[in-house]
């Protein structure tokens, strides 16, 4: 069913159902759908001041795009729902990503108004030529408290373009994509058969909108008729706090928040005892954490699924260590050579895609990389190879060393190293040898323990070679803004023997 429907449904017979709610504030289904209206009459009237507007990219077929910019999640959902009930192309934009990047992003994009706070931003865009708007929150609000709304939210066509999103973030350069309604609605169709979202159940969401993963859990919370429940960050009290007092049964978010709950499930038990379900994506769960949230959380369930933005969701994991992922009924996989030939059973290939949810490709002004192909299966270049029927991921193409002519997966040489006690965070790189071409090498943030022991567990968890052949400390593993390690920086500290880098 469209989220439209449903949200136009759920507000006419359950009017007070919690909708989007925050910390301290909150929008009932009934509210959500007037605020909606509001909001949508305050921001085309800004796009109809403009003089000059910025022209946006072809794909959205003429209509323009509003952006997002602000740490305030609740805001942020807010106005993301709001507009999604009307004609409106909606992005959201990270403010901790580097400057350059927020100003190139909404150039090249055609992006005609940014909702943000930020006066820099704001000063970097008419330093760029830009011509579009940039209001703040408070400002934004005054004019919708001010509009007269001239059009009621409804149901759109499926081609209609509904969000613009963009690839992780962990480059200087990320590509843009859009997605139609009618892909959302294919994409819900997948997620609602495995993940649970039903109407009325209360998720808790934290975390930036910016996230894909937490931006498709407040459209999937609404499609369903369900709460969303969304927090700027994740926070163990606060997390608790509400998990109890708004009965939240369901809980979406990246991998490190798992550790989280489970911490705070050991400390204080009984304000978790109504969760029932945790839904995570983007990374594997090690077997450790997985041992941790079920001793500490015994009657909640534990998903971890996997897909991509760009193509949807593509299968998840639910038992031992999660290396070994179910595809769901209706995506086919396909592992492939460079060449585009499938390789047999148990090889690593380039993982492609065949689903529904599928956006049509990247935004031409942005990149000229290929998201599908000819036979429309799709690729962002993650690597893997089927083992007795599901998938076992290997990493990014970049995350694959050929070592002594061996290929080896670098994600699988970190998990190996998941169960050893004292070791911090670790990332395995490929650096030059003259004998092997290529070595691995493990990089490790902070203290470790002796060498000798992380070579004797080394050999007792992993062929031959994958195991490391150097080894180095560093004070603090290079990361992108949200936390996630960057590894082809950690290869260039450690190839540049950089401050703080100790060969162990």
């Amino acid at each position: 069913m469209p989220f439209t429907r449903t949200v136009l449904d759920v507000a006419a017979d359950h009017p007070a159902r919690p909708a989007v709610v925050g910390s301290d504030e909150r929008l009932t289904y009934a509210e959500l759908v007037t605020d909606s209206a509001r909001l949508f009459a305050a921001v085309s009237g800004l796009h109809a001041e403009q003089v000059s507007p910025p022209e946006p990219v072809p794909e959205t077929h003429g209509i323009p795009i509003t952006a997002v910019s602000l740490t305030s999640a609740l805001h942020t959902a807010r106005i993301i729902a709001g507009l999604g009930l009307h004609r409106a192309v909606s992005a959201t934009i990270d403010p901790r990503w580097p400057l350059a990047h927020q100003v190139r992003v909404i150039t090249t994009t055609g992006i005609g108004v940014v909702v943000s706070d930020s006066a820099e931003l704001a000063e970097a865009l008419a330093a760029a030529g830009w011509t579009g708007t940039v209001i703040p929150l408070d400002r934004l609000r005054e004019r919708e408290a001010r509009s007269h709304p001239t059009e009621r939210p409804g149901v759109r066509d499926g081609a209609e373009a509904f969000l613009l999103l963009f690839s992780s973030g962990t480059t200087d350069n990320p590509k843009a994509f859009l997605k139609t309604r009618r892909q959302y609605r294919d994409n819900y169709a997948v997620s609602s058969a495995h993940l649970e979202p039903c109407p009325g159940v209360a998720t808790l969401a934290p975390g930036p909108m910016s996230y894909s993963l937490t931006l498709y859990a407040l459209i999937e919370c609404l499609a369903s008729g369900g709460s969303c429940h969304v927090a700027d960050r994740f926070d163990a009290i606060d997390a608790g706090r509400r998990v109890a007092a708004e009965s939240i049964t369901r809980v979406v978010a990246v991998p490190a928040v798992v550790q989280g709950l489970t911490d705070a499930a050991r400390r204080d038990p009984e304000r978790f005892t109504g969760l029932e379900l945790v839904v995570t994506g983007g990374a594997n769960l090690s077997a450790r954490i997985r041992e941790g949230f079920a001793a500490a959380l015994p009657a909640a369930r534990l998903i971890s699924y996997y897909g991509a933005a760009e193509i949807g969701f593509i299968g998840d994991s639910r038992a031992g260590d999660g290396t070994l992922i179910s595809i769901y009924e209706g995506i086919t996989v396909s592992i492939r050579d460079d060449a585009g030939a499938e390789v047999p059973a148990g090889e690593v290939g380039t993982v492609w895609v065949h689903a529904a949810a599928c956006s049509d490709g990247y935004v031409g002004a942005t990149s000229t990389a290929r998201l599908v192909g000819p036979d429309g299966f799709a690729t962002v270049a993650d690597q893997g190879r089927m083992v007795d029927g599901r998938l076992s991921l290997s990493g990014r193409a970049g995350d694959i060393v050929v070592t002594g002519g061996h290929k080896v997966s670098l994600p699988e040489v970190e998990r190996a190293f998941e169960t050893v006690e004292g070791l911090g965070e670790v990332c395995a790189v490929g650096v030059p040898s003259a004998q092997l071409g290529t070595v691995v090498a493990l990089v490790i943030e902070g203290g470790a323990p002796p060498k000798a022991q992380l070579l004797a567990h080394a050999r007792a968890h992993l062929a031959p070679q994958f195991v490391p052949g150097r080894w180095y400390s560093v004070p603090q593993l290079p990361r992108t803004v949200g936390g996630k390690i960057r590894r082809g920086e950690t290869t260039e500290l450690v190839l540049a023997a950089g401050t703080g880098v100790t060969r162990l």
